[in-house]
């Protein structure tokens, strides 16, 4: 169960301003742990999130999000694979929840400073837990090719699950190239899958703005990550079929079973959802495996 209050008093406001607004703007969520790590990054300051906010905008990308977390999950059911590596997770806390309820071995990794601050949360969010798997949160960068090589090796035998959400769309087309070769390695000496939320598709009316906070925004625009977007769902699908993979399954968007819904169409005029039916899809998560 989800921790919705802790006692820790140290000042994490050293966090970085994008990996801490996006965690505030999830904490409006039911993601597990997403509330009470809201609640962390805010200190000194009480994080009291304001339910009653008609902004349209923030809470569609709030429901985004939410969604995007939950369709690795959906596409992590029903996979009989006991090891799960989970590449820049950020503020998130999937492997804490997950071994709460499976016997896997599940390491979580992110770039260094970010994740000498979510070990320390980690120690905070799992006291009373006991845990039926494993957690290793440790640090990688996901294009150093030994590293990567020497975090999977932490693993039992066996074939692994390789999860991201929002990786992709901070590298160049050399770097996700790099990637998918570090991965499609792996997957070839162990067997498994790679289960990859960043599917997004440039549009020309896409905007990256989180109008949370500023900060992110900018930092957003500073990464283009817009420019680094696939052309169109055909052309995602070619370029990782160019480097061995193939889409084996797509999620199903679970917006029904969002806790952020209602508070959508709370705040939504009949115009703007009239206008979000018509909207095209911009987004897919993919569980890919090796093409042969």
């Amino acid at each position: 169960m989800d921790r919705q209050s802790t006692t820790t008093s140290r000042d994490y406001s050293d966090i970085s301003p994008s990996a801490k607004a996006l965690i505030l703007l999830k904490g409006l969520t039911d993601i597990p742990y997403a509330r009470a790590t809201a609640e962390l990054v805010s200190r000194p300051e009480a994080y009291v999130p304001d339910l009653t906010m008609k902004d349209f905008s923030l809470w569609i990308r709030t429901l985004h999000f939410e969604v995007r977390y939950k369709s690795i999950n959906q596409l992590l059911d029903g996979l009989a694979i006991k090891n799960i590596l989970e590449l820049s997770s950020g503020f998130s806390f999937r492997g804490l929840e997950t071994i709460q309820h499976e016997n896997v071995y599940y390491i979580d990794t992110d770039l260094p400073d970010l994740i000498k601050t979510k070990q320390a949360f980690v120690t905070e969010l799992q006291k009373d837990i006991l845990p039926q798997g494993k957690l290793e949160v440790l640090p990688l960068n996901a294009l150093d090719k030994d590293a990567f090589e020497e975090t999977a090796q932490h693993f039992p035998a066996g074939p692994i699950a390789i999860v991201n959400e929002g990786l992709l769309m901070y590298l160049e087309l050399d770097e996700k190239r790099k990637l998918c070769k570090i991965i499609r390695d792996l997957l070839k000496e162990r067997g498994g899958y790679w289960i990859t939320a960043d599917i997004y598709i440039r549009t020309a009316g896409t905007t990256t703005e989180i109008k949370m906070d500023d900060k992110l925004t900018d930092f957003l625009k500073q990464q283009r990550v817009d420019e680094k977007m696939f052309e169109s769902f055909e052309d995602a699908e070619a370029f990782f079929k160019s480097e061995g993979f193939i889409m084996e399954k797509e999620a199903e968007p679970d917006y029904a079973n969002s806790g952020s819904l209602k508070y959508l169409m709370a705040s939504a005029a009949e115009e703007q959802l009239m206008n979000l039916g018509k909207a095209g899809k911009i987004h897919a998560t993919w569980r890919l495996k090796l093409a042969n």
